[in-house]
C-alpha cells in the first residue's frame, strides 16, 4: 500500500498568513511609522552613517531630493562625498525609489 505524503495542515490554516502588526491599509509599516515629508537633510540623516555631514554640499549643488535619488555616483564624486559615503546614499535612493525604505519621521537636530 503507498501513501501519500499530506502536508502540515498548519501551514495551510489562514492563520499561517496573517502578518502582525500591520496597517489598515495591509502595509506592516502604516500604522506604526508616521508620515513626514522627505527631504535631502531628512533622507541623508535617516541613512546615518556619517552622510549627514554633507547635506549642506548636496542642498546647494543639487538642489531637488528627486534630482538626488536619481544622482549618479560619479557626480557624488565630483562633489568630493567619499566612497562609503556615495555608496550609502546609492543604496538607500534606490530602495527608497522601490518603496522598500524611508526615513524615520525623527525631528533633525539643529
Amino acid at each position: 500500500m503507498v501513501s501519500t505524503l499530506m502536508p502540515n495542515s498548519n501551514f495551510f490554516s489562514p492563520l499561517f498568513f496573517l502578518r502582525v502588526g500591520t496597517g489598515s491599509n495591509g502595509s506592516p509599516y502604516s500604522g506604526s511609522v508616521s508620515t513626514v515629508k522627505v527631504g535631502i537633510p531628512e533622507f541623508l540623516q535617516g541613512i546615518g552613517g556619517g552622510v549627514e555631514a554633507h547635506v549642506a554640499k548636496l542642498e546647494t549643488d543639487i538642489g531637488d531630493f528627486s534630482k538626488l535619488l536619481v544622482t549618479r555616483t560619479h557626480q557624488l564624486k565630483k562633489l568630493g562625498i567619499p566612497c562609503k559615503h556615495r555608496k550609502l546614499i546609492s543604496k538607500y535612493s534606490h530602495k527608497y525609489r522601490l518603496g522598500l525604505w524611508r526615513p524615520h519621521a525623527e525631528p533633525l537636530k539643529a
